[in-house]
């Protein structure tokens, strides 16, 4: 698994979590919500430093990651972090 960050995402991150360098971003299993990777469950973000990250990815000295007790979520697929035009964060697995 890969994850990806896009450059508008990361001005995302810039601006609605003050993310900078030395910061980390953890994507996360929440219950509910809408998935077309997982019914019933979907991803959520928070800042917090990591515990056991199995996969992560630096981008402007920011660290993203996931645990590893989320990896099941993704069952082997590819993460990629974009924001759409009305500002808000989308999630592509591919």
């Amino acid at each position: 698994m890969k994850i990806t960050v896009t450059d508008r995402a990361m001005e995302w991150f810039k601006d609605e979590m003050n993310a900078g360098p030395g910061d980390y971003i953890r994507f996360y299993t929440r219950y509910g919500g809408c998935s077309t990777v997982q019914a019933g469950y979907s991803l959520g973000v928070v800042k917090e430093a990591p515990n056991r990250p199995v996969e992560k990815v630096v981008q402007k000295g920011i660290t993203f990651y996931i645990e590893e007790s989320d990896l099941w979520y993704f069952d082997d697929l590819n993460l990629k972090v974009d924001s759409n035009v009305d500002g808000e964060l989308i999630f592509i697995h591919d």
